[in-house]
């Protein structure tokens, strides 16, 4: 099989979606791997080194998408990229469709079969999203604690306060892979850790694990008694494959202090604010309600030689499924692959991205 590795277009979109060594592999088990010219040099890795591994470097980004069977990316197409894509040809990516009626049509249109990442699902876990659920969850804490300074307009907390002074207050929403990796910074830095949780063995869970946070049902009662004294609110809820609940409402945020930080982990989802809107690494941040916002749809493209290591060790394994057996195959080896497929030949397949945008799904026809 063909197998196209395009360079990321997407603004400051800096990961690669294959390794070196992984594009290796591929060659030995009789693969072709056509990648883009400078396609991995924002994650740390050079064409020689690509080309070292048996890769066919590329410089025409329209050629890649051309002659490969299999498209594998970091992040979904972007519009100048929906015309590239064709019936019977294979796209594996983070998708997140339903944060997007118009790439959610345009996939449609095109034709293309469109595994998603971020629904691909083993025993209730998430495996391919679960890598950039920790990185996003730890540099939540990062960045929350490096905007609260005065110099960014924050409120002036350090997080870990000092002896003598209360150490900064952070709530987390939601218990999940990048919640308790967001509070796992935190309490490291020594702040005050409240999570939110409605899963109570998810919370027997997170009061073992995590000895100084501490945990409270989520509800909105106790978000609206939380804000007053929050410096950082990170939210870290996620609905597989659908979009995220708006758990955070505009007349919410008033309660909360001036200069006080929101990270919405969220945001590729659609955020669970209601003021969320998507930004970038070189413009990460705006101001509502006089809470920073900090709503990057891409965090860990900000450390994308460690990103796509992570994605890299748990993709593989799916990817040599498919160039090895094709899809069906593929899928009847490993079933989870049947929840990738988001989009199938002018179907949509999906029935989270069919619930947002108010479309019907159907079985992959397989």
């Amino acid at each position: 099989m063909v197998i196209g590795i395009p360079k990321e277009i997407k603004e400051q979109e800096y990961r690669v979606g294959l390794l070196p060594s992984a594009a290796y592999q591929l060659v030995k088990r009789g693969h072709a791997v056509l990648v883009e010219r400078g396609a991995g040099v924002g994650a740390g890795y050079a064409d020689a080194d690509y080309a070292a591994a048996g890769a066919q470097l590329e410089t025409d980004h329209d050629a890649v998408f051309t002659r490969a069977e299999l498209v594998v990316k970091v992040k979904e197409p972007q519009p100048s990229e929906y015309a590239l894509l064709r019936p019977g040809q294979l796209l594996f990516t983070y998708l997140h469709l339903a944060a997007s009626r118009e790439l959610t049509e345009a996939l449609l249109k095109c034709g293309v079969t469109a595994l998603a990442y971020e629904t691909i699902e083993v025993n209730r876990h998430l495996p391919l999203l679960e890598p950039m659920s920790e990185i996003a969850g730890r540099m939540s804490i990062l960045v929350g604690g490096y905007f609260l300074a005065k110099h960014c307009g924050g409120s002036g907390v350090l997080l870990g306060g000092v002896p003598g002074v209360l150490p900064g207050r952070v709530v987390v929403l939601g218990g999940g892979v990048s919640g308790i990796n967001a509070a796992r910074m935190a309490t490291g830095l020594g702040a005050d850790v409240t999570i939110l949780e409605v899963d109570l063995e998810r919370m027997r869970f997170l009061d073992i694990t995590l000895h100084t946070a501490h945990t409270l049902y989520s509800n909105e009662a106790h978000l609206l008694d939380l804000l007053p004294t929050v410096d950082l609110l990170v939210g870290a809820v996620l609905v597989p494959g659908a979009r995220a609940p708006k758990l955070i409402r505009r007349d919410m945020l008033r309660r909360m202090r001036p200069g006080s930080v929101l990270v919405d982990i969220a945001i590729d989802q659609g955020g669970c604010a209601e003021t969320a809107r998507a930004t970038t690494h070189h413009d990460p941040i705006f101001v509502e309600e006089g809470v920073i916002h900090y709503c990057v749809a891409n965090m860990p493209a900000a450390y994308a030689r460690t990103a796509t290591q992570a994605l890299t060790n748990v993709t593989y394994r799916y990817l040599e499924l498919l160039a090895d057996l094709g899809l069906a195959e593929a899928c009847h080896r490993q079933p989870a692959l049947l929840g990738g497929i988001n989009v199938m030949g002018g179907r949509l397949t999906c029935p989270a991205v069919a619930e947002a945008h108010g479309l019907t799904a159907s079985p992959p026809p397989l």
